[in-house]
């Protein structure tokens, strides 16, 4: 297994999301958001010779991270969305523990190349799967302006979104973007002065969730996630945005994607979750410092219940 320095993301509220899987063992765990493997490496120190761990995710610098000398750990290169049939793939039909660390790692916006990160130049393309064809120069290019306004409203939420759109149009026009350094210098003139920062991130995130249809593989993961999970089992969630945080507070909450509430002959609550805690666990302010990227970070844990399907 890698060590500590050769992991390019450091976990965040590792020792929460540890104490809410409350982890048997013995027993089946998946992590759907490798990544630099900082939270499934210590899944894995708490996992005896029969555990298992299923760890997901469609970057392929992701595999870089496996280790190579443990049997117990199967990776699957794919969208966390197909969670449900991978499992079913390879024989299993109920796990002990979900988690999910919603946040991009620190290595897609240190690398230029990736797109993701407006302080360095750098290729339009913000794909977590290098093998997808839409890119985010496909996106600011090719959308509509009316497309383009509802990527910015919807997924930035942004109150810029038709302005944002207009200046995207005009500058194409001109000629097509390709870089991050085009794409800012057009959008700027918008995004009000002393808020650029954060409303340029807001520009980014839209793209890329844009780009990798983060919200419809969120909603299909979290969907399916009732269908594998044992009863007793626990989800544990780090969200980092408003959008998927609603979604999964939605599901825990109500037991599906649009946080309908439904109820029995006798106005009983049906639902696959119950929800753990109250309002979700933030990160220390020590960690905050340490870690920047924690600084928006939101841990929701629920447990399944023994409703029928």
């Amino acid at each position: 297994m890698k060590t500590e320095a050769g992991c390019y993301h450091v976990p965040v509220m590792l020792r929460q999301t540890l104490e809410a899987l409350d982890i048997k063992p013995d027993g089946t765990y998946v992590d759907v958001t490798f990544g630099g493997g900082g939270h499934s490496r210590a899944i894995l120190e708490r996992l005896g010779p029969q555990g298992r761990l299923f760890a997901f995710d469609q970057d392929a610098d992701a595999a870089a991270n496996v280790p190579e000398d443990d049997d117990r750990i199967t990776f699957v290169m794919s969208n966390f969305r197909y969670l449900k049939q991978w499992l079913r793939y390879y024989d299993v039909y109920e796990v002990d523990g979900i988690l999910a660390d919603l946040g991009v790692s620190s290595h897609h916006f240190d690398e230029a190349e990736r797109g993701f990160s407006f302080r360095e130049d750098g290729p339009l393309d913000m794909r977590m799967n290098r093998k997808a064809r839409l890119t985010a120069a496909d996106v600011v290019n090719q959308y509509e302006a009316g497309q383009l306004a509802d990527v910015f409203y919807y997924y930035g939420e942004l109150r810029q979104a038709r302005a944002l759109a207009a200046a995207l149009v005009m500058k194409r026009e001109q000629q097509p973007l390709a870089t991050v350094g085009e794409l800012v210098e057009a959008v700027s003139p918008v995004l009000g002065r002393q808020r650029e920062k954060k409303e340029m991130a807001k520009v980014f995130q839209a793209l890329r969730i844009e780009v990798n249809q983060e919200m419809t593989a969120l909603r299909d993961m979290l969907d399916s996630v009732h269908h594998v999970l044992c009863p007793g089992g626990r989800l544990v969630v780090l969200t980092y945005h408003s959008l998927e945080d609603r979604l999964v507070k939605n599901v825990m909450r109500a037991g599906n994607s649009d946080g309908k509430v439904e109820t029995d002959f006798y106005g009983n609550r049906l639902s696959f979750f119950r929800p753990l805690g109250g309002k979700p666990l933030q990160p220390t302010p020590q960690e905050q410092a340490e870690n920047p990227r924690s600084r928006s970070a939101k841990l929701r844990v629920a447990e399944r219940t023994d409703v029928s399907e």
